[in-house]
């Protein structure tokens, strides 16, 4: 049977939070206290400060807890399917406000937001993915598409089915992009080579290839700012 006083407190202090962010916003709260309320809807009979910070502590931040993997979140002790609905939801939703700043506008002239988007989406990731952003003649995106997820080090991506991808969508720009899980955007000797290939493919059939994007959870490197391409 729940504990009364227990029940009562828990909702009494999720009263003084919803309180709180409507005198003064986000801003005044630590991650552990905007993770906890979210967690507060998944299991509202709980305190959740504890799993909170439990969560916070094995993923190292709040946009880390919110871009992992279910699999990964269920080897925290507490953390249970409603626990990773409510996190997927609040994932689906930050993503959705990101892209609304990207599609059907011309990516480069936006592309500060177009990084934002990326990174909310691939910094946190804890294996490695190859996506490609498919443009059409006036730079704007027709379509994000991941083409690989690989290990925590590696992907396996094939040249042929990006530029058939591209052929079939009618795009005549691409902008490759992938992640690294160790944090650290620097491009490999691999990713050179891979966008080597991908931009001589693209340019015998009038593809170009503006860039090649690698997040890291600290930044990210771009291949035509560092004169790679």
């Amino acid at each position: 049977m729940p504990d009364t006083d227990s029940t009562n407190a828990d909702a009494g202090h999720r009263a003084r939070m919803r309180a709180r962010m409507l005198q003064g916003g986000g801003d005044a709260f630590h991650d552990y206290e905007l993770l906890e309320y979210l967690l507060g809807l998944a299991i509202p009979r709980r305190d959740t400060k504890p799993l909170a910070k439990a969560l916070i502590a094995r993923f190292q931040s709040f946009a880390g807890v919110i871009a992992a993997e279910p699999r990964d979140l269920k080897r925290v002790e507490g953390a249970g399917d409603a626990v990773i609905a409510t996190l997927g939801f609040v994932r689906a939703a930050a993503l959705r406000l990101q892209r609304a700043n990207v599609y059907g506008k011309p990516v480069l002239a936006g592309w500060q937001a177009l990084l934002d988007y990326l990174h909310a989406d691939m910094a946190h990731l804890g294996r490695e993915r190859f996506r490609v952003l498919f443009l059409d003649s006036r730079n704007v995106l027709i379509a994000d598409e991941a083409m690989s997820d690989g290990t925590v080090n590696q992907t396996s991506v094939y040249v042929r089915e990006v530029i058939h991808r591209a052929l079939d969508l009618g795009a005549t720009a691409l902008i490759l992009v992938h992640n690294h899980p160790s944090g650290d955007p620097k491009p490999s000797r691999d990713d050179i080579q891979l966008t080597n290939h991908v931009r001589d493919a693209a340019r015998v059939l009038g593809i170009q290839l503006h860039d090649h994007i690698v997040i890291g959870r600290e930044g990210h490197a771009s291949f035509k700012a560092l004169g790679l391409l």
